[in-house]
């Protein structure tokens, strides 16, 4: 066991054995919000901000600094993780209430990862594969990696950076095609519209909030602080120059019907020794998927083990078949568009809502304790 059974107010005491070094932070921040959303999040921004798309992305990357800042002004006063932070604001019953909501929440953010995952590669690679099947191995190979304990979750979550980052270079296929020109005028949308593209762009940095569970697995984790914003600036300078390269390669009409424009960029690419590099990209995404996964599963599985006290194995299993049984409920790609669309709107309410408005709770009763 990773916890002793004795806990602080605070929350759990985690033993200095399965912790890991604040550095890895950079790497579970990055890990998790560079996932199926990269894929397409494209023509979801643009069609309401237009060629002032980037923008929009370039706008909820720096927001979100703020809300990771937050986040870990109140975990470091907190010392816990979301679940002892419920208790100690609401109490036993609504605060236990509202975790669950959040582990449903992890959870769902698994489903619309594997899901939109097996949908790329029966568009792109195999018409006819057994969703069944693929997700079952997928989840399989996750049950082995979570079975090591978080540690080995932050291993994968280093991997899943380093080895696919050669991905990154073939941002530059659609360069020599692109015209710049296409991104002027600048600032050619209202407010509003650009507002509703950085809504557009908030499944694509889903995920860092994961971070409200694995706090007191990190190692004096208020040194961590500046790694998880590094991994987030790297997220944003990926998804704005992406955004960019994707508005200067296609029109505005191209854009507005392409589902998958950076699956459909690598389609630029032309190498001697292969001649559809997409096949490559797609399954080198399954080191990015992999630590998705590991890293949701084990927020929703530690989520639910600190609610019902119980072992890792006896919610791990049954919780990778309910996800399995789940994604593959989701037959029709309008059914999948819905999953991805509801899953984006309560990470935006989550992050821009929620998580502004723990802190001024958490705020407002520190200083009523001070003052009695």
């Amino acid at each position: 066991m990773s916890e002793r059974r004795c806990s602080t107010l605070s929350g759990p005491v985690v033993k200095d054995q399965y912790k890991v070094s604040p550095f890895l932070v950079f790497y579970l921040v990055h890990s998790v919000q560079v996932g199926v959303g990269v894929m397409g999040f494209q023509r979801i921004s643009a069609s309401t901000a237009g060629n002032d798309a980037w923008i929009s992305v370039f706008g909820a990357g720096l927001s979100l600094h703020i809300i990771i800042f937050l986040i870990y002004k109140i975990l470091n006063k907190e010392k816990g993780d979301i679940i002892s932070l419920h208790k100690n604001l609401f109490g036993k019953w609504i605060g236990g209430l509202l975790s669950w909501i959040v582990i449903v929440y992890f959870v769902a953010m698994s489903i619309t990862v594997l899901r939109t995952y097996i949908e790329v590669i029966q568009v792109w690679m195999f018409p006819d594969l057994n969703k069944w099947l693929f997700g079952g191995v997928f989840l399989l190979l996750t049950y082995y990696c979570l079975s090591g304990g978080f540690r080995v979750v932050a291993g994968i979550s280093f991997f899943g950076v380093v080895l696919p980052f050669y991905l990154v270079l073939t941002m530059l296929f659609p360069v020599f095609y692109g015209h710049f020109q296409d991104l002027l005028p600048i600032f050619n949308h209202s407010v509003k519209e650009i507002y509703e593209g950085v809504k557009g762009a908030s499944l694509s940095f889903l995920g860092f909030t994961t971070l409200f569970l694995y706090y007191p697995f990190i190692k004096e984790p208020e040194k961590s602080h500046r790694w998880a914003q590094g991994g987030h600036l790297l997220t944003t300078i990926m998804y704005t120059v992406l955004m960019i390269v994707t508005i200067a390669y296609f029109s505005t009409a191209q854009l507005e019907k392409t589902i998958w424009a950076t699956l459909t960029t690598w389609k630029i690419a032309e190498m001697p020794f292969v001649q559809r590099f997409e096949y490559i990209g797609i399954a080198s995404w399954a080191l990015v998927i992999l630590p998705n996964l590991c890293i949701t599963v084990w927020a929703g599985g530690r989520g639910i083990r600190r609610l019902l006290k119980v072992s890792q194995k006896s919610v791990t299993i049954p919780l990778l078949f309910l996800i399995l049984v789940l994604s593959s409920l989701f037959a029709k790609r309008e059914n999948i568009d819905l999953l991805n669309e509801y899953t984006s709107k309560v990470g935006f309410y989550f992050v821009y809502i929620y998580v502004p408005l723990l802190f001024v709770i958490q705020y407002v009763k520190s200083k009523v304790v001070k003052a009695k």
